[in-house]
Protein backbone atom coordinates (compact mmCIF):
# COMPACT_ATOMS: atom_id res chain seq x y z
CA UNK A 1 0.00 0.00 0.00
CA UNK A 2 2.63 2.61 0.99
CA UNK A 3 5.50 0.91 -1.39
CA UNK A 4 7.65 3.70 -3.13
CA UNK A 5 5.56 6.00 -1.52
CA UNK A 6 7.28 9.86 -0.76
CA UNK A 7 6.29 11.04 2.82
CA UNK A 8 6.58 15.00 2.50
CA UNK A 9 4.20 16.12 5.00
CA UNK A 10 1.21 14.41 7.30
CA UNK A 11 -1.68 14.42 4.21
CA UNK A 12 0.31 12.57 2.21
CA UNK A 13 -1.00 9.54 4.50
CA UNK A 14 -4.45 8.88 4.46
CA UNK A 15 -5.97 7.63 8.87
CA UNK A 16 -6.41 4.44 7.45
CA UNK A 17 -3.10 4.32 6.34
CA UNK A 18 -1.37 5.84 9.02
CA UNK A 19 -3.54 3.59 11.78
CA UNK A 20 -2.16 0.55 9.32
CA UNK A 21 1.56 1.61 10.62
CA UNK A 22 0.68 1.96 13.33
CA UNK A 23 -0.64 -1.51 14.31
CA UNK A 24 2.96 -2.44 12.64
CA UNK A 25 4.73 -0.47 14.62
CA UNK A 26 2.87 -1.93 18.03
CA UNK A 27 3.22 -5.82 16.69
CA UNK A 28 7.13 -4.97 16.28
CA UNK A 29 7.30 -3.47 19.48
CA UNK A 30 5.48 -6.49 21.06
CA UNK A 31 7.77 -9.24 18.76
CA UNK A 32 11.16 -7.93 19.00
CA UNK A 33 12.08 -10.97 15.96
CA UNK A 34 8.94 -9.22 13.80
CA UNK A 35 10.45 -7.87 10.78
CA UNK A 36 14.63 -8.72 11.65
CA UNK A 37 16.59 -8.88 8.30
CA UNK A 38 13.44 -8.19 6.52
CA UNK A 39 15.50 -5.33 4.55
CA UNK A 40 19.07 -7.33 4.42
CA UNK A 41 20.70 -6.12 1.11
CA UNK A 42 18.56 -2.25 1.27
CA UNK A 43 20.20 0.81 2.11
CA UNK A 44 18.71 3.99 3.66
CA UNK A 45 20.46 7.54 2.89
CA UNK A 46 20.23 9.93 5.78
CA UNK A 47 21.14 13.19 4.31
CA UNK A 48 21.01 16.13 7.67
CA UNK A 49 21.65 19.49 6.22
CA UNK A 50 20.68 19.92 10.31
CA UNK A 51 21.59 18.66 13.39
CA UNK A 52 19.68 15.81 14.93
CA UNK A 53 20.01 13.15 17.72
CA UNK A 54 16.37 11.29 17.96
CA UNK A 55 15.64 11.64 13.67
CA UNK A 56 18.57 10.63 12.91
CA UNK A 57 19.57 7.75 15.54
CA UNK A 58 16.09 6.11 15.36
CA UNK A 59 15.60 5.75 11.80
CA UNK A 60 19.48 4.26 11.57
CA UNK A 61 18.57 2.20 14.52
CA UNK A 62 15.22 1.26 13.05
CA UNK A 63 16.84 0.07 9.55
CA UNK A 64 19.80 -1.85 11.44
CA UNK A 65 17.15 -3.78 13.05
CA UNK A 66 15.50 -4.25 9.89
CA UNK A 67 18.96 -6.00 8.84
CA UNK A 68 19.39 -3.05 6.26
CA UNK A 69 22.38 -0.57 6.68
CA UNK A 70 22.52 3.47 6.12
CA UNK A 71 25.18 6.08 4.59
CA UNK A 72 24.87 9.90 4.42
CA UNK A 73 26.02 12.64 6.68
CA UNK A 74 25.06 14.07 10.01
CA UNK A 75 25.81 18.15 8.76
CA UNK A 76 26.22 20.00 5.44
CA UNK A 77 29.89 20.57 6.00
CA UNK A 78 30.19 17.16 5.19
CA UNK A 79 28.74 17.13 2.24
CA UNK A 80 29.13 18.66 -1.67
CA UNK A 81 26.61 21.29 -0.44
CA UNK A 82 29.68 23.58 0.42
CA UNK A 83 30.68 23.64 -2.65
CA UNK A 84 27.68 24.91 -3.85
CA UNK A 85 26.04 21.41 -5.23
CA UNK A 86 22.21 22.25 -5.82
CA UNK A 87 19.41 20.02 -3.55
CA UNK A 88 18.39 18.51 -6.65
CA UNK A 89 21.94 16.87 -7.89
CA UNK A 90 22.77 15.68 -4.41
CA UNK A 91 19.10 13.93 -4.31
CA UNK A 92 19.93 12.47 -8.06
CA UNK A 93 23.26 11.12 -6.57
CA UNK A 94 22.19 9.72 -3.34
CA UNK A 95 19.24 8.04 -4.63
CA UNK A 96 21.51 6.41 -7.33
CA UNK A 97 22.68 4.96 -4.33
CA UNK A 98 20.37 3.94 -1.68
CA UNK A 99 16.80 2.57 -1.66
CA UNK A 100 15.14 5.08 0.43
CA UNK A 101 16.27 8.51 1.48
CA UNK A 102 15.87 10.45 4.83
CA UNK A 103 16.67 14.31 4.79
CA UNK A 104 16.57 17.18 6.95
CA UNK A 105 17.33 20.26 5.59
CA UNK A 106 16.54 24.04 7.30
CA UNK A 107 14.66 25.14 4.03
CA UNK A 108 10.70 24.92 3.99
CA UNK A 109 10.05 22.84 0.94
CA UNK A 110 13.14 21.16 0.40
CA UNK A 111 11.61 17.85 0.95
CA UNK A 112 8.76 18.32 -1.68
CA UNK A 113 11.74 19.47 -4.30
CA UNK A 114 13.87 16.48 -2.98
CA UNK A 115 10.90 14.35 -4.15
CA UNK A 116 10.37 15.67 -7.83
CA UNK A 117 14.00 14.75 -8.64
CA UNK A 118 14.25 11.45 -6.88
CA UNK A 119 13.79 7.62 -7.83
CA UNK A 120 13.93 6.58 -4.51
CA UNK A 121 11.49 7.58 -1.76
CA UNK A 122 12.21 10.51 0.01
CA UNK A 123 10.98 10.79 3.62
CA UNK A 124 10.96 14.38 5.29
CA UNK A 125 12.56 14.26 8.64
CA UNK A 126 11.53 17.89 9.11
CA UNK A 127 12.16 21.37 6.39
CA UNK A 128 12.87 24.30 8.43
CA UNK A 129 9.27 25.74 10.41
CA UNK A 130 7.01 23.57 7.72
CA UNK A 131 6.34 19.82 7.95
CA UNK A 132 8.18 16.90 10.39
CA UNK A 133 5.59 13.87 9.26
CA UNK A 134 8.08 11.05 11.27
CA UNK A 135 7.37 12.74 14.42
CA UNK A 136 3.62 13.44 13.98
CA UNK A 137 3.71 9.49 13.20
CA UNK A 138 5.72 9.40 16.49
CA UNK A 139 3.29 11.55 18.66
CA UNK A 140 -0.08 10.09 17.34
CA UNK A 141 1.14 6.22 17.78
CA UNK A 142 2.19 7.59 21.35
CA UNK A 143 -1.28 9.05 21.99
CA UNK A 144 -2.76 6.13 20.62
CA UNK A 145 -0.57 3.62 23.27
CA UNK A 146 -1.45 5.56 26.19
CA UNK A 147 -4.43 7.05 25.45
CA UNK A 148 -5.96 4.30 23.93
CA UNK A 149 -7.51 6.30 21.35
CA UNK A 150 -6.58 9.47 19.19
CA UNK A 151 -10.75 11.02 18.73
CA UNK A 152 -12.27 12.92 20.84
CA UNK A 153 -9.36 14.79 22.83
CA UNK A 154 -8.00 18.30 23.93
CA UNK A 155 -4.70 18.63 23.25
CA UNK A 156 -2.75 21.88 24.43
CA UNK A 157 0.62 23.06 22.20
CA UNK A 158 2.39 25.15 24.56
CA UNK A 159 5.99 27.22 23.53
CA UNK A 160 6.94 28.35 20.14
CA UNK A 161 3.85 27.55 18.01
CA UNK A 162 5.56 30.58 15.32
CA UNK A 163 8.29 27.93 14.25
CA UNK A 164 7.99 24.83 15.38
CA UNK A 165 7.45 22.37 12.71
CA UNK A 166 6.35 19.26 15.05
CA UNK A 167 3.51 21.69 16.19
CA UNK A 168 2.70 22.39 12.52
CA UNK A 169 2.64 18.40 11.91
CA UNK A 170 0.83 17.56 14.61
CA UNK A 171 -2.39 19.85 14.30
CA UNK A 172 -3.08 19.14 10.89
CA UNK A 173 -2.85 15.40 11.32
CA UNK A 174 -5.32 15.80 14.15
CA UNK A 175 -7.06 17.88 12.73
CA UNK A 176 -8.77 14.55 10.02
CA UNK A 177 -9.69 13.06 13.52
CA UNK A 178 -13.27 13.34 15.38
CA UNK A 179 -13.84 15.05 18.19
CA UNK A 180 -10.42 17.10 18.53
CA UNK A 181 -9.86 20.48 20.25
CA UNK A 182 -7.12 22.31 20.06
CA UNK A 183 -5.58 24.74 22.66
CA UNK A 184 -2.36 27.16 21.56
CA UNK A 185 -0.48 28.57 24.29
CA UNK A 186 2.38 30.73 23.38
CA UNK A 187 3.27 34.36 23.70
CA UNK A 188 1.64 36.58 21.15
CA UNK A 189 5.08 36.88 18.97
CA UNK A 190 5.00 32.64 18.66
CA UNK A 191 1.61 32.44 17.83
CA UNK A 192 0.58 29.81 15.81
CA UNK A 193 0.68 31.27 12.00
CA UNK A 194 -2.63 31.71 10.39
CA UNK A 195 -1.78 28.81 7.03
CA UNK A 196 -2.79 26.45 10.22
CA UNK A 197 -5.64 28.20 11.86
CA UNK A 198 -7.30 29.46 9.12
CA UNK A 199 -6.56 27.53 6.44
CA UNK A 200 -6.73 23.89 8.36
CA UNK A 201 -8.55 23.85 11.40
CA UNK A 202 -11.38 26.79 10.17
CA UNK A 203 -11.40 24.74 7.28
CA UNK A 204 -11.78 21.41 8.73
CA UNK A 205 -14.26 22.36 11.63
CA UNK A 206 -11.71 21.93 14.51
CA UNK A 207 -12.40 23.85 17.12
CA UNK A 208 -9.70 26.01 18.75
CA UNK A 209 -8.25 28.73 21.27
CA UNK A 210 -5.23 30.69 21.67
CA UNK A 211 -3.66 32.16 25.28
CA UNK A 212 -0.66 33.18 26.64
CA UNK A 213 -1.75 31.20 30.49
CA UNK A 214 -0.56 27.74 30.90
CA UNK A 215 -2.06 27.75 34.26
CA UNK A 216 -6.03 28.75 32.87
CA UNK A 217 -6.03 25.60 30.68
CA UNK A 218 -3.54 23.02 32.18
CA UNK A 219 -6.53 21.33 33.50
CA UNK A 220 -8.89 20.84 30.85
CA UNK A 221 -5.97 19.08 28.80
CA UNK A 222 -6.14 15.34 27.93
CA UNK A 223 -2.50 15.86 26.42
CA UNK A 224 -0.23 19.07 26.78
CA UNK A 225 2.61 19.47 23.86
CA UNK A 226 5.58 21.21 25.22
CA UNK A 227 7.76 22.30 23.10
CA UNK A 228 11.57 24.67 23.14
CA UNK A 229 11.81 27.90 21.99
CA UNK A 230 14.03 27.36 18.87
CA UNK A 231 17.33 29.48 18.99
CA UNK A 232 18.22 28.41 15.49
CA UNK A 233 14.58 30.46 14.30
CA UNK A 234 15.36 33.73 15.42
CA UNK A 235 16.97 36.21 13.08
CA UNK A 236 18.42 38.26 16.35
CA UNK A 237 19.21 36.85 19.76
CA UNK A 238 18.11 39.45 21.62
CA UNK A 239 14.29 38.19 21.08
CA UNK A 240 15.47 35.03 21.48
CA UNK A 241 16.27 35.78 25.15
CA UNK A 242 13.86 37.65 25.77
CA UNK A 243 11.51 34.72 24.15
CA UNK A 244 13.05 31.50 25.89
CA UNK A 245 11.66 31.04 29.13
CA UNK A 246 7.90 32.15 28.58
CA UNK A 247 6.64 28.91 29.41
CA UNK A 248 8.01 26.77 31.73
CA UNK A 249 6.58 22.84 33.03
CA UNK A 250 7.46 22.36 36.41
CA UNK A 251 5.56 20.25 39.09
CA UNK A 252 3.46 23.23 41.01
CA UNK A 253 1.77 23.85 36.95
CA UNK A 254 1.74 19.84 37.44
CA UNK A 255 -0.63 19.69 40.07
CA UNK A 256 -3.34 22.02 38.14
CA UNK A 257 -3.02 19.09 35.10
CA UNK A 258 -5.95 16.02 35.23
CA UNK A 259 -4.20 12.95 36.65
CA UNK A 260 -4.56 11.23 33.47
CA UNK A 261 -2.77 14.36 31.07
CA UNK A 262 0.22 13.24 29.32
CA UNK A 263 3.38 15.59 28.85
CA UNK A 264 4.71 15.08 25.12
CA UNK A 265 7.86 16.81 24.13
CA UNK A 266 9.44 16.32 20.73
CA UNK A 267 12.99 16.86 21.79
CA UNK A 268 15.42 18.06 22.25
CA UNK A 269 14.27 19.78 25.69
CA UNK A 270 16.49 23.00 26.91
CA UNK A 271 14.71 24.33 30.13
CA UNK A 272 11.14 24.25 29.37
CA UNK A 273 10.28 21.25 31.17
CA UNK A 274 11.83 21.09 34.54
CA UNK A 275 13.69 18.43 35.33
CA UNK A 276 11.68 17.16 38.33
CA UNK A 277 8.53 16.48 35.55
CA UNK A 278 10.24 13.41 34.73
CA UNK A 279 9.57 11.59 38.09
CA UNK A 280 5.93 12.10 37.40
CA UNK A 281 4.02 9.50 35.69
CA UNK A 282 2.19 11.78 33.45
CA UNK A 283 5.73 12.66 31.95
CA UNK A 284 5.81 10.60 29.01
CA UNK A 285 8.63 11.80 26.08
CA UNK A 286 10.80 9.39 27.18
CA UNK A 287 8.51 6.65 25.81
CA UNK A 288 7.83 9.07 23.00
CA UNK A 289 11.48 9.03 21.74
CA UNK A 290 11.35 5.09 21.84
CA UNK A 291 8.11 5.06 20.41
CA UNK A 292 9.30 6.48 17.13
CA UNK A 293 12.12 4.15 16.40
CA UNK A 294 9.00 1.58 16.30
CA UNK A 295 6.81 3.51 14.01
CA UNK A 296 9.81 4.68 11.49
CA UNK A 297 10.37 0.48 11.27
CA UNK A 298 6.95 0.12 10.33
CA UNK A 299 7.63 3.38 7.95
CA UNK A 300 10.56 2.04 6.27
CA UNK A 301 9.24 -1.62 5.98
CA UNK A 302 6.11 -0.44 4.45
CA UNK A 303 7.55 1.85 1.93
CA UNK A 304 10.60 -0.60 0.61
CA UNK A 305 7.84 -3.07 0.41
CA UNK A 306 9.13 -5.71 2.68
CA UNK A 307 5.51 -6.21 4.32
Amino acid sequence: MLKGRHLVEPGDFTIPEMETLFSLAEKIEAEESYLRESCRGKLLATLFFEPSTRTRLSFEAAMMRLGGNFLGFAEPGSSSAVKGESLADTIRMAASYADVIVMRNPKEGAALLASRYSTSPVINAGDGGHHHPTQTLTDLLTIKRLRHSIANLTVGFCGDLKFGRTVHSLAKALSQYPGITLIFISPPELNVPSYITEGILKKAGVPYCETDSLEKVIGNLDVLYMTRVQRERFFNEEDYIRLKDSYILDGEKMKLAGQDMIVLHPLPRVNEIAVEVDEDSRASYFKQAKYGMYVRMALLASILGVV
